[in-house]
């Protein structure tokens, strides 16, 4: 059964926070709160959890998994990124991007792409979830909450728990998010002279980008 932590989206009480922390460090997967849609996240450095995740939500090992950072500095311990990169995620972060970018030694062989040996990775808008993050002292292993056989991502805290209450560690409930995922953008090709590719248009505005 999972906890349910009612929290205040501008003011998220810490001691709801630390409680998810620890199911997090237990190895739970607990829905939380992003500028775009719900997400499921775990620790990153758990197999099972991992395995866990994907098992949730539905997908295999091929589908890309995201890091959750709190800033561009975390990020940077996970992906390889040159100067040109940099200037654009500098420009899109915080913000509703999820970036895929060439994974580091850092990132666990499981949770990169098989084939790409790439790693999504964002840097959210949301204060709840930056708070946890912080608490957390890492990056957290997310994706986009959406229920197997669906397109739609959830929003609302309270139908998460009532669908997966028996499958999630906890949920955090700081009211109801965007219901429109990332915009996804590959930053790969940068890194030998190409362009970003522009994967998925979601809620991330991609002509400020100038993409």
């Amino acid at each position: 059964m999972a906890q349910y932590f009612e929290v205040h989206p501008e003011n998220p009480q810490p001691r709801l926070l630390k409680q998810a922390v620890a199911l997090l460090e237990k190895g739970g997967v607990v829905a939380v709160p992003t500028d775009s849609s719900y997400a499921l996240a775990c620790h990153l450095d758990d197999k099972a959890a991992a395995d866990r995740l994907r098992q949730i939500r539905g997908v295999d090992d091929k589908h890309h998994l995201t890091l959750l950072c709190r800033d561009l500095s975390e990020l940077a311990n996970y992906a390889r990124v040159d100067n040109r990169q940099y200037r654009l995620l500098k420009a899109a972060t915080p913000g509703a991007y999820t970036f895929i970018l060439e994974a580091t030694k850092e990132v666990p062989r499981r949770v990169s792409h098989p084939q790409r040996k790439t790693i999504g990775l964002r840097v959210p808008d949301h204060r709840v979830l930056q708070e946890l993050l912080a608490l957390h002292g890492a990056p957290l292993l997310a994706t986009t909450m959406i229920a197997p056989r669906e397109t739609e991502s959830l929003n609302d805290a309270h139908e998460i728990r009532d669908r997966f209450e028996h499958q999630l560690a906890g949920v955090i409930d700081a009211g109801a998010c965007p219901s429109e995922p990332t915009s996804v953008i590959d930053l790969t090709p940068m890194g030998t002279g190409g362009e970003a590719i522009v994967l998925r248009q979601g809620r991330g505005d991609i002509a400020a980008l100038g993409l």
